[in-house]
This record gives structure tokens, sequence and C-alpha cells, in this order.
């Protein structure tokens, strides 16, 4: 196994709470190797990183709410040292069962959309998927620490040169604009929820930020989130990239559309992954695989056809809603709403119902914002009979939501995600 000691990086500009250093500049923590560290802290976070990209450490990185008392007991048993890392102060407790440390070697937890979280071995070599000469930017990285979209930020930081990092603590994700500006971010990596939590919150303060790079990945990507920040970013390059902890960056596409084209499954190019369907389910085959996942995976995730493109609709245990023997995608009726020019992000679930067996709900955060994007000015405030009125013009009968609840703010968690 490969094991980097001087990444090309480390003279990048980094940004934590409004102080810019180099990653040269970072702290070295004293940390055991196989070491699970848990820190929410992005510094310790970033220093925990770049001890492992010098020195070769077996690392998991995760912050406290990931793993609960019943995961520690079961990383200690695995032979890992478990330590809480605060403001560079490490408090560890020693592994339960001692083994050799597999140098280079960095485990990431899944999500945990299908149950407990999992540890899925990788390498940073694995994780960096960006290789060629980049242009310059300055990224800003809003993702908890440890996570796959937060290691895809910094690989990018830490191994290409002028890509500088302007990270963001929890506590200041909702005034993100503000330091991105201060800090000329032009680079942005973010779920389609923290899109649109933005546009919805302050699309002005959105707006002044120099963006020339948005990505957008770990949920379902719709086209109107993309419309919205066309509008406001016309000049930009707008990405979306479906990634997973298990097959790695797999699908990354730049033409401004949901979905990427029909003509690219079951297409073999050197050392790109392969895609296919298989039961409406996103197969893929990726060279970016975590240990134990080479081939063909089943990624969980429902996949559909719809003119001339491959719309990823969400997860295959919750997005078909079978109302009265007629299958829903609720990723489908949930795009519906959210194409309506007064509707923030929408969610759409089934629930129980006599007779259909089920039927379709959802929940719905009207553009009350002043300037959303795409609101027409003198619209009349959004209510369900509207909704329910825009949904039967665009769908199939059974698909139209039967009951539909408005709330004021749009729900995001620790993974900038909102169960869509």
């Amino acid at each position: 196994m490969t094991v980097a000691t001087s990444p090309a990086g480390l003279d990048n500009r980094i940004v934590v709470a409004g102080v810019p250093r180099s990653w040269r500049d970072l702290p070295a923590p004293a940390l055991p190797s196989p070491g699970a560290v848990l820190t929410a802290g992005a510094a310790d976070a970033l220093a925990v990183a770049r001890q492992h990209a010098t020195d070769g450490t077996e690392l998991l990185l995760a912050g406290p709410t990931r793993v609960d008392a019943t995961m520690r007991d079961e990383l200690r048993a695995a032979g890992f040292a478990v330590t809480v890392l605060v403001d560079g102060v490490p408090q560890t407790v020693p592994p339960a069962t001692g083994r050799a440390a597999e140098a280079g070697r960095l485990w990431l937890l899944t999500s945990g959309s299908t149950g407990r979280p999992k540890r899925v071995g990788h390498t940073l070599d694995s994780l960096t998927t960006v290789r060629a000469a980049q242009p310059q930017r300055t990224w800003l990285c809003p993702y908890a620490p440890g996570s796959y979209a937060w290691w895809q930020v910094v690989t990018l930081s830490l191994t290409q040169p002028g890509q500088h990092l302007v990270v963001v603590d929890p506590d200041e994700l909702d005034d993100w604009p503000a330091l991105a500006a201060a800090h000329r971010v032009d680079a942005v990596s973010g779920t389609p929820t923290f899109w649109r939590r933005t546009l919805h919150r302050d699309p002005e303060a959105l707006a002044r930020v120099p963006l020339r790079q948005l990505t957008l990945g770990g949920e379902p990507v719709d086209q109107t989130v993309l419309d919205r920040l066309r509008a406001l970013f016309p000049a930009a390059r707008i990405s979306w990239i479906y990634a997973s902890s298990e097959v790695g960056a797999s699908i990354v596409v730049h033409d401004g559309r949901a979905g990427f084209p029909v003509d690219w499954l079951d297409r073999a190019a050197p050392g790109r992954p392969i895609l296919s369907l298989r039961d409406d389910e996103l197969v893929v085959a990726s060279p970016h695989h975590g240990v134990g996942h080479d081939g063909p995976v089943r990624t969980g995730d429902r996949a559909q056809i719809v003119e001339g493109r491959v719309m990823i609709t969400g997860r295959l245990d919750s997005d078909e809603i079978n109302v009265g023997g007629s299958k829903v995608s609720a990723g489908l009726v949930r795009d519906v709403l959210t194409a309506h020019p007064q509707v923030a992000w929408a969610r759409v679930t089934g629930r129980r119902a006599p007779v259909l067996g089920r039927m379709v709900v959802a929940e719905v955060v009207p553009a009350t914002a002043p300037g959303h994007a795409g609101q027409p000015d003198g619209a009349s405030p959004l209510d369900e009979g509207a909704l329910v009125r825009w949904c039967a013009e665009r769908l199939p009968e059974y698909a139209v939501p039967r009951r539909i609840r408005l709330l004021t703010e749009i729900p995001v968690k620790e993974t900038l995600k909102s169960d869509v």
C-alpha cells in the first residue's frame, strides 16, 4: 500500500475560525495508530488529516455524534485506540485488542442510511479522485469531519498546489456566504439541501460570493435547484457528483442538467466507473471503490430513465410508494413540487391509508425569503390547495399528494442532508 509522505499541497492556505495559515503550520497531535479520532473541531480534524498524509497512520476520523458507545467498544475490540480530540488535547482509551497498524489505511463510516454505519477501508490515493492540474481555487468546506465529502475537499487541498481551503464550523453554517465573501471563496461543494437552505435564507448574500465552481452531491439533484443556481451564477461551472464511501466518486456531470446521459450506461473506459441499472437500482463498478467493494456494487439507490437522462430519485427502500397497486416515485413527485416557483424545498413520503394501502404525503417549505430566485412578484401566499392543484396538473391522480404540510425552515442534519 502506498503511503504519502510529502503531499504537494502543504503550502496551500487554510482558514479556520477566520485565521489563515497553511497545512504546514498545523500542529502535529500525538495520536496512536491504529486510531479512531473523534473531533468536531475543524482545526483538530485538519491536523489529524495532515498527520495521516505525512506519517501514514491507520486512521478513522469522525465527529463524536457519529460514534456511539456501542461502536466505540466495537472499534476498541477491532484494535483501534479511541481518542476524543478537543482543541488539540487528546483523551485516549487504548484498544481492547492489540494489533499492528496497517500503514496508509483510512477508514470511513458509511452514511448509515440502511442502518448502523459501517467501516469502509480506503487510502489517501483512492480518495483522491482529482489528479489533473486544476485552476487555482479557494474552496469552502462545510462538511462534517471524516465524511466522504469532507475527505474529497480535504484531499484536493492536500494534494494539489493552489487549492486553498476555508472551513466552516457548524455554528457558522447559516452565515457561510458572508465568511466566503470575506475570504474570496470561489468554489463551494455542498449538498442540494445546503444550497436550497442558502437560496431560501439569503440569496442576496449568496450572490455576493465570487463563485466560479459550484458542486452538488450527496442527495438526489433536481433541475430546479440547478436552474436557480445558474440564474445567480451564469458564468460559473456547476457540477453534480454521485459518490459514496463504498464506490467512491462515480459520476460527475457538468452540463447543468439533472441526471446523466443514458448513453453512459454500460460504457467501459479505462480508469472510469461502469454504470448500469438492475431492477431500477443503480449498480456501479468503480476504480475508486473501498476495500471489499470491487466489481459491480448495488448502491441501494433507485434510478429511472426520463427523456434520455438517468435520474437518481432516492433510496430503493423509501423512494417507491405503492398506491393501490400503482408505483409512485417519491423523488419524481418531489421534483414536481420543487419546480413550483414558490417552493424552496419538499420531502415526499408514503403514509398508511384505508383501501389504497398507502397514500402520498409531502412536507413543503415555501419560498418566502425576499428576492428568492424564481419567485414571481406579487404572488399569492402558498397554501395546500394551490400545491395540490399544481401537482394534479402534472402527475397521475394516484401520485398527487393527499396531505401537504407547510414548514417554516428547511430541515438539515449534520451530514447537510435532509432525508429527501
